[in-house]
């Protein structure tokens, strides 16, 4: 008898393998649910050593086939508190993506999502929970994540350097590494959508503004990724990335790239970006051309099928003894026209609540979106305010990141059938959107395209989705000055 248990789990166990051959060789995967998943493939060479600070390289091939069925490492950064990552221990060598196909054969031609995470540029990775791609593979789609070089790995300037933004160059590698292989999981390389949020959807306006990413894809979606933001210029970068050379003893490159990750890695977090000594994300002129408002207006972005959007209350998790340290940014911004602004509210208590979160993400995807249609692509606007039955306040909404659980369907399992229901609305409005490059369909709300002159958006809320004007009073009031900039 227990020999037949042994022969059973084994057969079980070979049936549920799956093998698929790529550029560098064979992966061996796993099938769970109907989905099979390859994970911690490498995109690229691992940027270590001569290589941190460089432009990704191919990654090299290996004989045997090799085992896909575990996460490879997060790239090193201060994590997130809260962030469940099933990604091995931090290392630079970190630059790994990862595969979930419900139809594993060639030439299937499924649909594909690439999905960016967030972060701030600083955190995050490809293998948390929230991201996992299984549930939204069960959507006929081919479901890609993937590592970027975070912090100062990833965005670092110096005079010895060329080049910045190796974070971006490591995100347009693995749509790279999508347009060779996806395929052979079934994907259609012709048809791939981007999609991210915060970071990852401000990294998502900025490959539609890039000529370096022009190609690599076909659809994108922004969540929460602002748009109206200033990168620094190469020179300002550059200026700080001698100062943290000049803090850390390095007399020159060779010195910069011996330094120890720790001291690379520093203190930067999202809420400390150790301003004096680390610039972030770079608008450098050539990788980023310019800021991506501007470059929308001119409709010099990719003209192809954009979804924008945000949180209804992304910064309610604010004590509100801090939001004058949050407003405080905004209302500089605003100058002589904050008064009027905050007017526009109707209380100084909403003004306080909810003005830096609709200056930094909802006035912000309203004027993405509108630039973009008045190119003549296809666009639609939204936001998101459903909140999960046991996380309800009163007073309280849909607050930063708490989108990205729905769009993967990576609920707990205490959720409530309602929870699963909203889940499945916006994993079938993102799917829809893949294939077709319009988001609606059969038993969904009608979702209108963006009219930029009387702009609309679909509010995913607690009571239904429908659509509701998109340029509310203190909205309009932000736009206004920001328009006049």
């Amino acid at each position: 008898m227990i020999r037949l248990l042994i022969l059973a789990s084994l057969v079980a166990t070979a049936a549920a393998a799956q093998q698929v051959n790529i550029d560098s060789g064979a992966l061996t995967g796993a099938t769970a649910g109907g989905v099979a998943s390859f994970k911690g493939i490498p995109y690229a060479a691992p940027p270590v050593g001569e290589r941190r600070w460089a432009p990704p390289a191919p990654a090299a091939h290996w004989a045997a086939p090799r085992d896909a069925t575990r996460f490879g490492a997060d790239c090193v950064q201060n994590p997130v508190p809260g962030d469940v990552s099933f990604g091995a221990p931090m290392a630079e060598d970190c630059l790994f993506l990862n595969v979930w196909t419900p139809k594993l054969t060639a030439g299937a031609k499924l649909p594909v999502m690439v999905w960016i995470h967030g972060g701030g540029f600083v955190a995050g990775s490809g293998a948390l929970a929230t991201t996992d791609g299984a549930q939204l593979a069960k959507h006929d789609v081919v479901v890609v994540t993937f590592n970027y070089r975070l912090g100062r790995f990833g965005f670092f300037a110096h005079p010895a350097l060329e080049g910045a933004n190796w974070g971006l160059m490591d995100q347009i590698a693995a749509l790279i590494w999508v347009r060779r292989n996806i395929a052979a999981f079934g994907g259609d390389p012709a048809n791939v959508t981007i999609f991210g949020e915060s970071a990852g959807g401000q990294s998502v306006a900025r490959l539609m503004a890039s000529p370096a990413a022009r190609g690599l894809f076909h659809k994108a979606i922004a969540a929460s990724g602002g748009g109206r933001d200033r990168w620094p210029t190469l020179k300002e970068a550059q200026a700080k990335g001698s100062a943290f050379a000049a803090k850390a003893g390095a007399v020159d490159l060779a010195a910069l790239r011996a330094l120890a990750a720790d001291v690379v890695r520093g203190g930067i977090t999202i809420l400390n970006k150790e301003e004096p000594v680390y610039s972030g994300p770079v608008t450098d002129g050539g990788l980023v051309p310019g800021h991506a408002d501007a470059i929308f207006a001119a409709g010099r972005q990719a003209r192809i099928p954009f979804i924008a959007g945000s949180n209804d209350d992304e910064l309610g998790f604010v004590p509100a003894p801090f939001l004058p340290m949050v407003n405080g940014p905004v209302l500089k911004e605003l100058g002589a026209r904050a008064e009027a602004v905050k007017t526009a509210y109707g209380s100084e208590e909403k003004a306080a609540r909810y003005l830096a979160g609709d200056a930094i993400f909802g006035e912000p995807a309203l004027a993405l979106a509108s630039r973009h249609a008045r190119s003549g692509a296809p666009t639609w606007l939204y936001r998101f305010g459903y909140v999960a039955q046991d996380k309800r306040e009163p007073g309280k909404g849909a607050g930063h990141a708490s989108d990205v659980a729905f769009q993967f369907g990576n609920l707990p399992a205490d959720a409530t059938e309602a929870d699963r229901a909203a889940a499945a609305q916006l994993m079938a409005y993102w799917a829809n959107f893949a294939r077709s490059g319009d988001p609606n369909g059969t038993q969904l709300p009608a979702w209108q395209r963006l009219n930029p002159n009387g702009p609309a958006l679909l509010a995913i809320g607690l009571s239904g989705t429908a659509m509701e004007p998109a340029a509310p009073p203190p909205i309009a009031a932000i736009a206004k000055v920001k328009d006049s900039q």
